[in-house]
């Protein structure tokens, strides 16, 4: 599984069972992708 942030989007890499794991992971911490992506371009 690997996962790609960049400013302008996100890339998720893996079988699709990984992909929903991870964002059901990632959706405890941003409500939105938009939010996940203004946040990784910051740091």
């Amino acid at each position: 599984m690997k996962v790609y942030v960049h400013e302008k989007g996100i890339i998720l890499v893996g079988k699709g069972w990984e992909i929903l794991q991870k964002l059901k992971e990632y959706n405890k911490d941003y409500s939105l992708v938009s939010d996940w992506i203004l946040n990784a371009s910051k740091k």
